[in-house]
């Protein structure tokens, strides 16, 4: 079972990348972050034709979550939750959409889009660390259902100085603050598995290149794209990558699909 993540930074206007990789790399599920859709929007039937179902979270604009499933190789979702309650950085403005679940060939699967926190420090940092928290909350009880189970997305969060080609030029942005790294600690110290950092002991792998500066050109990226996994998928992870080529294709996404591959 390959089980997948892709920032696309806008559904619509990725979505011919988007499908190309999901007709070559086929992956069971695949997590979408910043689909910049509203619900109605959804191109849900363009990933028919490629034979994935489709659950989403969408928000006018910005932000937004989905999850595919790969219905050719038989996978159903059955939607599980949606958001985890903690409204945005703005008084009155409610909850985003960055929050996705739902089970999938016997896996718990939950999408997220965890806010980048920027300017930091600020209302938007604190937003950040209220979100994480909450997110935490959210891993423990997935944890006490003992169910096999995958947290997966954009988690704007540079956990160590080597996911990073600088540590210099990104030291005052909230993705590499204490608060930031020690919430993200938090979470694997409760017992879930960094899949990517497991098998890249020594960091130096990006899933983000900025669209400025000539950052992909001059592999000047960092690693925010995590997959994290119960005990019970740790012991089946058989492998995990990054796709990282489809960053350096015509009109990508400045993220770049990050995967794991589970025993049956």
């Amino acid at each position: 079972m390959k089980i997948a993540t892709f920032n696309i930074n806008g559904i619509k206007a990725r979505l011919p990348r988007l499908k190309e990789w999901l007709a070559e790399t086929r992956p069971s599920v695949a997590c979408l972050q910043e689909i910049k859709s509203q619900d109605d929007g959804f191109p849900a039937e363009e990933f028919a034709e490629l034979g994935y179902g489709a659950i989403w979270h969408g928000q006018k604009s910005f932000n937004g979550v989905a999850i595919l499933a790969d219905t050719e190789a038989g996978l159903t979702i059955t939607e599980v939750q949606r958001g985890l309650g903690v409204d945005g950085p703005n008084e009155g403005e409610g909850e985003q959409a960055r929050y996705l679940e739902a089970d999938i060939g016997g896996v718990r699967i939950a999408c997220l889009y965890l806010p980048n926190g920027n300017p930091h420090p600020g209302p938007k940092f604190d937003y950040k660390l209220r979100w994480m928290q909450a997110l935490r909350a959210r891993m423990a009880a997935i944890w006490a259902e003992e169910v096999p189970a995958v947290v997966l997305g954009d988690f704007n969060v540079i956990p160590e100085d080597d996911d990073v080609w600088s540590v210099k030029a990104m030291a005052d942005d909230a993705l590499m603050q204490p608060e930031s790294r020690a919430a993200y600690a938090r979470l694997l110290g409760d017992g879930w598995t960094d899949a990517i950092r497991t098998h890249n002991p020594r960091g130096g792998v990006w899933t983000y290149w900025d669209y400025q500066a000539g950052a992909w050109q001059r592999d000047h990226g960092f690693r925010i794209d995590h997959i994290l996994l119960s005990p019970e998928c740790a012991d089946r992870l058989e492998a995990c990558g990054v796709d990282k080529e489809y960053r350096g294709r015509e009109k990508a996404s400045d993220h770049t699909p990050v995967w794991v591959r589970l025993k049956a």
